[in-house]
């Protein structure tokens, strides 16, 4: 198939989706990394030969679809039986025939595989009525879950490259320019920038050659929102940035990959192949005057690269690191060439403007964080995954209405936003609604989305020193305000922790901080203080704890911390299984005691105990 022109194009879709309409059932695998991880590839194996077997009819291999990542990771690997859309979770090969012989050749439904509400214990079938999903709106997410991965004709199907054929067709640049400035679209990596805007300046720029630039390199621990739309919607992102391409005047275009992403790598290289095949991507697109070709940069995981200054120079293929920031990328960015950088997300969001209007996406969210937001869901919360929502709704709603509340119950404590540079909001403010301008005024911010939900076992100050361990790691060295700064704020933090801090370090670590931030080239350096300024405001009184009273009010920092055992003890041997050392002595069904000389403070007693016996003080 190759398509000269919108009509074939539309053509093609009618073709494809009658296709589709020949198997009344779909059986939807989802093949995102987390779910392959559990094996999902044996899942798939044991579908396509079962089918193959058994010759069922109406149906065929064809209609079993691998898709991407569904967003609830915690309950994968997933499986689910359209049109009904019955929900089974944590499958497993051996559940395959038992799907087959009662959901696909019959409408049985097999109860031991629904997903089970955790607050009620109600089994429930359909996954729009899993809370997980129905209080969100999935927008950059849509077609996730939905369509084949890597499958070209899927994407066509649900109006696949639609959005393409209508700016080439009936749209001037500087007009898709001015409706992705009216939607308010704002730029989903972490700054927040209009992205109308930003195209704006770059075409402004008078020169031979323009660049648009993806930034898939997401390197904040905990967060999986833009490898999870690579992997499962490649399509989308090569629709948005060839949009993109045509409102700035790129030709060329890069999208820009961790090393950690392979099956990213894989799909998009798919994707971007059969763009090509079809005349989607390439020469003359659709039969216009336009071409523009798309490139995948491979970056080695360095997390000063997802800067922009930094991620277009590793690009070029020198060193990534930032340069001065009155420099500006969208005037002079990947080879000294005017270049636009958005990240995956925002790409994506950009067909669907195109296709349903400005005024609609504009609509949703709020004033000045229109639209949606997709985060990844993870810490000491019972649902973990990926999910999206509108602007503007709170964290509230997020943790306990999405994420389903705190494991065992326990009480929440504080959510850390925006990766390693973000910071912790604390209980108090739960009600406070999710969008750019709210996260900054509280010290932390949006980021790329990362979200990590933290109970009262959680030690703010050690938090606090991980982070800071994991930008002086990330750091590039260039200006030594971040450089020598955060080893030193690391430093600080990592004596308070070791039960060796003083009274004068709260204030030292406030005015180092001050400095960092005025004092740092890019964005690592100007931000890295966030977790412990956040930490320190909302939580000081666990500094003045490890400080003053040398204990960790958390029970986690070693030095400050000791084990012991109760008279809840039933003897059952577990704590001394695991006890590395031989601290622990008694014999069974009896209490045991633990030798405080011998005693490492390891917690895997702790972890292994079932009786609540043992005790951190």
């Amino acid at each position: 198939m190759h398509v000269k022109n919108t009509t074939q194009l539309k053509q093609a879709q009618k073709k494809i989706v009658a296709e589709q309409k020949k198997f009344p059932k779909k059986v939807i695998v989802c093949c995102g990394t987390g779910c392959l991880a559990n094996g999902a590839a044996k899942i798939v194996d044991a579908f396509k030969k079962v089918l193959d077997e058994r010759k069922i009819k109406d149906f065929a291999v064809e209609a079993l679809c691998e898709t991407g990542c569904h967003g609830f990771c915690e309950q994968g690997p997933l499986v689910v039986i359209e049109p009904r859309g019955t929900f089974y979770t944590k499958v497993k090969p051996k559940d395959v025939q038992q799907i087959i012989e009662r959901s696909i050749e019959n409408d049985e439904t097999i109860e031991k595989l629904l997903y089970t509400d955790p607050q009620n214990g109600e089994k429930i079938e359909r996954y729009n009525d899993v809370s997980f999903f129905s209080h969100q709106r999935r927008i950059a997410l849509r077609n996730l879950g939905k369509i084949a991965a890597h499958d070209i004709n899927d994407y066509i199907a649900v109006d696949g490259y639609q959005a393409l054929a209508k700016v080439l067709k009936k749209m001037t640049p500087d007009e898709v320019i001015e409706s992705v400035t009216k939607s308010g679209l704002r730029g989903r990596g972490g700054g927040g920038f209009s992205a109308g805007r930003k195209w704006r300046t770059c075409r402004d720029v008078e020169s031979d050659t323009h660049y648009i630039l993806c930034n898939g390199d997401e390197g904040d621990p905990g967060a999986f929102m833009d490898r999870s739309i690579m992997e499962g919607d490649p399509h989308a992102v090569l629709e948005g940035m060839a949009i993109g391409a045509y409102a700035v005047g790129a030709s060329e275009g890069f999208i820009y990959v961790r090393e950690e992403y392979p099956l990213a790598v894989v799909n998009i290289q798919k994707a971007i192949e059969s763009a090509v095949e079809i005349g989607l991507l390439g020469d003359n697109i659709l039969g216009t005057d336009f071409s523009f070709n798309i490139k995948i940069s491979r970056g080695a995981g360095a997390f000063v690269c997802g800067e922009s200054s930094a991620l277009m120079r590793s690009v070029g293929g020198e060193i990534g690191e930032p340069r001065a920031k009155y420099i500006r990328s969208v005037v002079k960015g990947l080879h000294d060439k005017p270049s636009v950088l958005n990240n995956v997300e925002t790409f994506v969001n950009i067909p669907i403007i195109i296709n349903k209007g400005a005024d609609w996406f504009a609509a949703i969210g709020t004033p000045k964080s229109t639209g949606t937001k997709a985060f990844s869901l993870v810490g000491k919360v019972r649902n973990t995954g990926l999910i999206e929502v509108p602007m503007g709704i709170t964290l509230r709603e997020i943790i306990y209405d999405i994420g389903g509340g705190i494991i065992d119950n326990r009480p929440f404590k504080a959510v850390q936003t925006g990766g390693p540079s973000g910071g912790c909001i604390p209980e108090s403010m739960l009600d406070l609604p999710v969008d750019f301008d709210s996260l900054t005024e509280v010290g932390s911010m949006m980021g790329s989305g990362g979200m990590i939900v933290m109970d009262d076992r959680t030690c703010m100050v050690d938090l606090a020193r991980y982070f800071l361990a994991f930008l002086v790691d990330e750091s590039c060295g260039k200006c030594v305000p971040c450089r020598e700064g955060l080893y030193q704020l690391h430093a600080i933090v990592s004596r308070i922790c070791d039960g060796k801090g003083v009274e004068e370090d709260i204030e030292k670590m406030e005015k180092l901080s001050e400095m960092v931030v005025l004092g740092s080239l890019c964005g690592l350096g100007i931000s890295g203080p966030n977790p412990l300024m956040s930490t320190l405001k909302y939580f000081r009184n666990e500094y003045e704890a490890h400080i003053r009273d040398k204990r960790c009010p958390a029970g986690v920092c070693r030095e400050l911390i000791t084990y012991e055992i109760n008279d809840k003890c039933t003897g059952c041997m577990a704590c001394i299984a695991v006890c590395a050392t031989n601290a622990i002595t008694g014999k069974k069904k009896e209490v045991h005691v633990i030798n405080q000389e011998q005693c490492t403070k390891c917690g895997a007693c702790y972890a292994v105990c079932m009786h609540d016996a043992i005790e951190v003080f």
